[in-house]
């Protein structure tokens, strides 16, 4: 279990880095962006990360 969370963070990491790596001005345009929405906008999205992440977690494991 405990070599399944490092795997996820690491996983998380490279996805997060690619962007900024890619396209730099797309991921600066982007915060810029976010820093403009109301705190209830940005909860909904995070919320709606969440959620489907449980979801995703929840398809794999009863696939596996």
């Amino acid at each position: 279990m405990n070599d399944t969370i490092w795997l996820a963070i690491a996983l998380m990491l490279v996805f997060e880095g690619m962007l900024p790596f890619i396209s730099p001005r797309m991921w600066r345009e982007t915060f810029e962006r976010m820093l403009q929405l109301r705190d209830g906008q940005i909860r909904f999205l995070g919320l709606t990360a969440m959620l489907a992440g449980v979801l995703i977690l929840t398809v794999l494991r009863q696939t596996s």
